[in-house]
């Protein structure tokens, strides 16, 4: 198949010419590379030093060196010669810009290496360690320096006068930087940017960049951030300005409160100026004419030292800056003196305590009025009224509040309608809720017993009569019962007052004397009524 392929398609001697020669090429180039050992890329700053390194390997040991070059290429198409090592003729270094500058490591054609000293930025290009050998010819390599320089970065505030067009406001710059920088622009007050690059005679490049916007009084002291990015720098370069916008004044005065009362002496009116830069001038003038006597001026201040009809006026303030002037002006208007505000508030405090008082004491005799009439509605004599019993005689001087008493009358002289009678033999009725022997008080409930209603000293057996009473009595006891007890305790503690410090408790007896000896019989009855004539009459019949 290859003899039938060469057959139709036979190689002219020219081609095999060529290709032969390709070969061979490719050969030696691939050898060069291997023996001739460099640095691919280096970078360096101006005036720092920098070593460049080339050495030749030769496994074989068949090559012979007879001389090494450096050449320098700063531009393509570009080649000179800065240094020559020959083992016979010594060094040389041709290019008189590097002369004092590239010296050689090693006096040796296997290690020809060299040192740039005090760099500069046109130093930057391809260096090329060239051998002459034999039989092989020339080897070499090749070495890029990379000339780097850190930027100068500034930035700074351009001073604009507020306006309806677009203006440089900041600007910011990377100088004589290699590579080029990159900036940005950090802002919040809605403007953007431009960036222009100038190319420098050493290969340096710089950068600026100009933030605009349209201005306004309220851009003024705002922050814009101006960020470089470079490749020499660890991290961005960050920078903030304030804008500074100028603009005329704008005026207010403040301080008025509408209450400029004749003989008040600490009012005072403030002007109050925006501007930029700072007011030059600030004037006070009234409309009337000259400020009154009673006024001090101080600055953006007006004092007035005592209030009186000629301050009742209008007072201007103008303000004044290199962009213009601006003025404003308010109308003051005096009124009658006032009361001081300390003593109005005491004469309220006084008023409030008296309405609290008044309604105390109103509150306490309401609720005495309510216990009084109470008091009546139960048929209770006022505290302090005197009850007597027996002949017209007192017995044991006057009764306190609750004070209940009913009178009987029996024997043979008769008595009268209240037992004020000749006769003082009749039966005495006196409430009482219970006592002891000593006559002591005590809070034991009313007992009724039945065979107290006739005379113990008789030892007679009750009659009809008697049991009659006592039946009538007990209906009277079951339907006053639920009546004290709801009473009880209001009723416990209240004493009678007498003039003779007897006291007595609220309850009825039925006193009936017999040889000196005293029998009290419990008659309970709570169904006493007060008349208008200041008397107390009994709702429950009463047999005698």
């Amino acid at each position: 198949m290859a003899t039938d392929y060469a057959a139709r398609c036979p190689v002219s001697p020219a081609r095999i010419t060529w290709l032969v020669a390709a070969a061979i090429l490719l050969s030696a180039q691939g050898i060069g590379a291997q023996k001739v050992r460099v640095e691919e890329e280096l970078e360096a700053y101006p005036t720092e030093s920098v070593d460049l390194r080339c050495q030749f390997i030769d496994g074989g040991g068949l090559t012979k060196l007879t001389q090494v070059s450096w050449i320098w290429e700063p531009v393509d198409g570009q080649r000179d010669n800065i240094a020559v090592y020959h083992p016979v003729y010594g060094q040389s270094f041709p290019n008189q810009s590097f002369k004092d500058r590239v010296v050689f490591l090693h006096n040796s054609l296997e290690n020809p290496s060299i040192r740039i000293s005090n760099l500069r930025m046109s130093d930057a290009g391809r260096y090329t360690c060239e051998y002459a050998t034999y039989p092989s010819g020339n080897e070499q390599g090749t070495t890029t320096l990379v000339m780097l320089a850190k930027p100068k970065n500034s930035a700074n505030v351009v001073t604009v006068q507020a306006g309806t067009k677009s203006v440089v406001v900041a600007r910011c710059e990377a100088a004589d930087g290699k590579p080029a920088a990159t900036i940005k622009w950090l802002a919040s007050v809605g403007g953007n940017h431009s960036t222009s690059t100038t190319n420098g005679p050493d290969g340096t490049v710089t950068v600026r960049s100009e933030y605009r916007l349209v201005p306004t009084p309220a851009d003024n002291g705002r922050e814009v951030t101006c960020m470089v990015d470079q490749r020499t720098q660890e991290r961005p370069w960050v920078h903030p300005v304030k804008l500074s916008v100028e603009y005329p004044p704008s005026v207010s005065i403040e301080g008025y409160d509408n209450n400029w009362y004749v003989g008040r002496s600490d009012a005072m009116l403030l002007c109050v100026s925006n501007a930029n830069p700072e007011p030059t001038t600030i004037t006070w003038t009234a409309a009337s004419g000259s400020l009154p006597d009673t006024v001090v001026v101080d600055g953006n201040k007006l004092m007035v030292r005592k209030v009186d009809d000629a301050v009742n006026t209008t007072f201007i303030c103008e303000v004044k800056n290199k962009h213009g002037a601006s003025r404003h002006q308010i109308t003051t208007v005096v009124i009658e003196a006032l009361e001081d505000p300390s003593s109005t508030g005491m004469v309220a405090g006084a008023v409030i305590g008296s309405l609290l008082a008044l309604l105390l004491v109103v509150a306490l005799v309401a609720v005495l009025l309510t216990r009084s009439r109470r008091q009546e509605r139960r048929g209770y004599p006022s505290s302090g009224d005197s009850i007597a019993t027996g002949s017209g005689g007192s017995n044991g001087g006057d009764y306190g509040n609750k004070a209940r008493l009913l009178f009987g009358s029996s024997g043979n002289n008769g008595s009268s309608k209240n037992g004020t009678g000749g006769n003082n033999n009749g039966p005495i009725y006196t409430y009482r809720e219970g006592c002891d022997a000593t006559g002591t008080l005590t809070e034991k409930a009313n007992d009724y017993h039945h065979h107290h209603l006739h005379h113990a000293s008789t030892g007679n057996p009750p009659t009809a009569h008697d049991i009659l009473l006592s039946g009538d009595m007990d209906a009277e006891r079951r339907k006053f019962e639920l009546d004290d007890s709801m009473e009880e305790e209001e009723e416990r503690y209240d004493r009678f007052g007498g003039g003779g410090g007897n006291m007595l408790p609220p309850a009825y007896h039925v006193h009936r004397g017999h040889g000196g000896e005293e029998e009290m019989d419990v008659y309970l009855d709570d169904d006493m009524e007060s008349q208008r004539d200041g008397s107390v009459i009994s709702r429950t019949a009463i047999y005698v």
